[in-house]
């Protein structure tokens, strides 16, 4: 992915979502163009229009934080746009060489050390996962194994949470608002690719899903941002029906890059219930290989 030109894709993306009424400009007679003009967004941020121009033309190099914040404010970016933009300007600089994550890891290079695993596995009452930001699932808990059946029934889904939503069709059936996690996907590897702009394996998922997704590309086109913190999600388990879960996501400071997502259901809701259920069947799954061997012996 060529630095300038998604700089200049994410400053003209933006430009175009700012009407002039919500920048408090009168909207005038023969407007060209969606959103605001350039000379409407330099007029905001205090600045020349050539330079902004320069600006939207990828040329982030050498830009102070006065001027990204002042660009910023100009196009009303939100937190996870505004962290989209510092680092697409370090990447400009050459200024994230020391600061760059270590290679991401895959499924198929990384175990997580024991201590890990024993939080993930001590947590009983959700779902827990840990992933990058490529939405690669490294390690599990016992009951997120079950609730990701579908995930992991599928060698082709290479436990890729992004793979899964766009070229599985079982993806559909497990995320009832199946279009929100579309753009939830896309807004999180968008988020990734200016955070991390050197990683192949990023490049080659984008790639992939690009090719083989309209959905996908229609989505990546639109350099939407996202951070995945807190909320709640909706889920038709094949085994258990619907959930509602609320979720936190928690930065894992011993693995810089990694993210460990928790799920819960309300107490006494009938989510709660479906997870007990789904746990009780997955341990009963889990305890009927060892039966069958100990009657073969």
């Amino acid at each position: 992915m060529d630095n300038r030109e998604e700089v200049r894709e994410f400053l003209t993306s933006r430009r175009a979502k700012i009407t002039p009424e919500r920048a408090g400009l009168p909207a005038g007679p023969r407007r060209r163009v969606p959103g605001l003009r350039r000379s409407e967004v330099a007029a905001l941020a205090d600045m020349s229009v050539e330079y902004y121009a320069k600006l939207e033309r990828g040329s982030l190099a050498g830009a102070s934080p006065a001027v990204l914040e002042a660009v910023a404010r100009a196009l009303q970016l939100d937190d996870a746009e505004r962290a989209h933009l510092l680092h697409l300007a370090r990447a400009a600089d050459g200024s994230d060489a020391l600061t760059r994550p270590r290679r991401r890891p895959t499924a198929r290079q990384w175990t997580p050390h024991r201590s890990l695993q024993w939080t993930l596995d001590a947590i009983t009452a959700g779902p827990a996962v840990v992933s990058n930001g490529r939405m690669d699932v490294l390690a599990v808990n016992p009951l997120a194994r079950a609730f990701y059946a579908d995930l992991f029934a599928d060698a082709d889904n290479q436990r890729n949470l992004a793979r899964f939503n766009f070229l599985d069709p079982a993806a559909r059936r497990f995320y009832p608002d199946w279009e929100l996690f579309a753009d939830m996907a896309v807004a999180i590897l968008r988020r990734e690719a200016g955070r991390d702009p050197h990683d192949k394996d990023l490049h080659d998922l984008i790639g992939e899903l690009s090719t083989r997704s309209e959905e996908f590309r229609t989505r990546w086109g639109a350099h939407d941002v996202r951070r995945h913190g807190t909320g709640t999600k909706r889920f038709r388990h094949p085994a258990v029906g619907d959930l509602t879960l609320a979720y936190e996501a928690l930065d894992l400071a011993a693995e810089p890059g990694l993210g460990m997502t928790v799920y819960t259901a309300e107490p006494g809701s009938s989510s709660e219930q479906a997870l007990r259920l789904l746990a009780s069947l997955a341990a009963t799954e889990a305890a009927a290989p060892t039966a069958h061997h100990g009657e073969a012996s």
